[in-house]
């Protein structure tokens, strides 16, 4: 049944917005409370409103839930002794030591690795920074320091305080899309209001979106997923359909990944009726975005530590708890993946030990094998570096069977980065992505890591799903903000990386999905459904 959803979307569209405030507006953080004019007009329509949407999206928050909602500065001052260096290490040895380092004394949380520097967060600087250049060549014994007031830098990320509350201008275009869309990415976004803003869109286009769990995390949020396709009746039905997953979120503290994810949601939906393209795309392809695949270190990221990495699942290391999501998927996960609990790069024991990349793995063969789904796409959004990476991310000894396909979309969809905004997106391999250089002992031409490699989302989706067009992608930037990107990147990151997504589906559109060229007529476009026609001219 749609009834409720659109139901809601009515009560929505009501002259006041005092309700719809509460869980569209991004920033819970503004001192006073929220002043909004709550009139008296209409009682009885608005006590129906807000009924409505308190049994579709929970209780509202009252003024004095706001103040307790107020970001702990705590979580700044944490990271009050560390900085953040650039060692420019260009050789595999230089970059051997700082891994050596890094595993042995936990004295460095390596943030990137290129072939020209390596970015780490140096733990207490005061402390070790003597005891750390003593033990690093005379080449690595000048490092830049990126970033010197970590707690700025922290803080800066978190939306801004005000004292002036929302004024009436911003109520008025509250339930408009373009006024929805600028308030919410004007500030990176909690868990709880993510989740009812993928509710809100759903209930405002139900004919041709759809949100879901696809499981729980460890500590029993649900993973949400939000389709986003123009199915035919037949379509609905159950019949199969090429579908594009797009990820975000598998680290906790990469929250430009996350912001991202829910943009490309957010375009999509809302140029359906406006871009020709866009919507040849949603009539030939379901999108599945899912943009915190790692909910409970997300949300640890908002309560307790910025900068946390992993999951929060429990290890055989009281201390040490959680797991990279990166390692920890099926395919070639033994392959370099020796790192233990206290690491970053921590994969779990065995394969799919970390419970949020289980159930990712069982939800999508399950829309494989019952729902007829084929996963032609898969783009895996992480930061930082800006990079558009491909297979295989295990090893550099073996290439994949389309590897010039791969090259040439990720060339393109580096050029349509380029061409949006300017920003260069660097294309190679993604076992390339934590590489030195090639080692003289490696007679095969093969290329040693500097990190653990196995067990890769991107590898699963390539070599067990089929997704022949698999990429992880790198966002901004390259080094300046690193993991701590300011909220006034979200929109300009969301753009570039939109037009990506466009270049991307009008390659699928090219080739019908398939490394093969179709000879059949192409189809003509679909004429949308009742559905589709009511939820277009009622948002008008």
């Amino acid at each position: 049944m749609r009834l409720q959803p659109v139901a809601l979307a009515l009560f929505l569209a009501l002259p006041t917005a005092d309700a719809a405030a509460t869980w569209i507006e991004p920033s819970h953080r503004h001192q006073g409370g929220l002043q909004l004019n709550n009139g008296h007009g209409y009682p009885i329509l608005r006590w129906l409103r807000d009924s409505a949407v308190e049994a579709f999206f929970g209780k509202r928050l009252k003024d004095g839930d706001l103040e307790n909602a107020e970001t702990n500065p705590d979580i700044a001052m944490k990271h009050r002794d560390d900085i953040v260096l650039r060692f420019n290490a260009t050789t595999f040895e230089e970059k051997r030591i700082l891994a050596e380092i890094t595993k042995e004394f936990q004295v460095l949380d390596i943030w990137t690795i290129s072939h020209e520097y390596v970015d780490a967060r140096l733990f207490h600087a005061e402390r070790f920074m003597p005891a750390l250049l003593k033990m690093l060549p005379d080449s690595l014994k000048k490092p830049e320091i990126l970033i010197y007031d970590l707690p700025s830098a922290i803080w800066a990320t978190f939306p801004e305080k005000t004292s002036k509350g929302f004024g009436s201008s911003s109520l008025s275009v509250r339930t408009s899309r373009e006024g929805m869309g600028n308030l919410f990415f004007k500030d990176y976004q909690r868990l709880s209001v993510i989740t009812s803003w993928m509710r809100l869109l759903e209930a405002m286009f139900p004919s041709f979106t759809e949100m879901t769990s696809i499981g729980k995390s460890f500590e029993g949020r649900d993973i949400h997923a939000f389709r986003v396709g123009a199915r035919d009746e037949e379509e609905a039905e159950g019949g199969s359909r090429k579908t594009i997953l797009v990820t975000g979120g598998l680290h906790g503290r990469e929250w430009i990944s996350t912001s991202t994810v829910t943009y490309l949601m957010w375009s999509m939906i809302t140029a359906y009726d406006k871009d020709p393209m866009v919507a040849k795309l949603l009539d030939e392809f379901d999108i599945i975005f899912i943009p915190i695949l790692n909910p409970d270190g997300y949300e640890y990221t908002w309560q307790t530590d910025r900068l946390w990495r992993k999951s929060r699942q429990e290890t055989n290391t009281e201390h040490c708890p959680g797991m990279d999501l990166d390692h920890a998927f099926g395919y070639e996960w033994a392959t370099n993946n020796n790192a233990g609990p206290c690491s970053e790069s921590y994969g779990g024991d065995s394969p799919f030990h970390a419970i949020e990349a289980s159930e990712l793995a069982h939800w999508a063969r399950n829309q494989t094998t019952q729902r007829g789904v084929k996963f032609v796409g898969f783009l895996d959004l992480h930061s930082y570096s800006q990079q558009i990476l491909f297979p295989y991310s295990y090893t550099c000894a073996t290439q994949p069977p389309n590897l010039e396909t791969l090259m040439e979309l990720g060339v393109g969809l580096a050029k349509a980065i380029r061409l949006s905004s300017g920003e260069a997106y660097t294309v190679t391999s993604a076992c390339e992505g934590a590489v030195a250089y090639r080692s003289k002992d490696n007679s095969d031409g093969s290329r040693e890591r500097m990190e653990g490699g196995g067990g890769s989302a991107i590898d699963w989706f390539y070599h067990e799903l089929g997704a022949k067009y698999s990429y992880q992608l790198k966002l901004r930037d390259t080094g300046s903000y690193g993991f701590l990107l300011p909220p006034n990147h979200i929109v300009p990151t969301g753009e570039e990386v939109l037009n990506a997504l466009k270049y991307f589906g009008d390659f699928l559109l090219g080739n019908n999905g398939i490394e093969k060229v179709s000879f059949e007529s192409p189809k003509s476009p679909k004429s949308p459904s009742a559905g589709q026609w009511r939820d277009l001219k009622r948002r008008r």
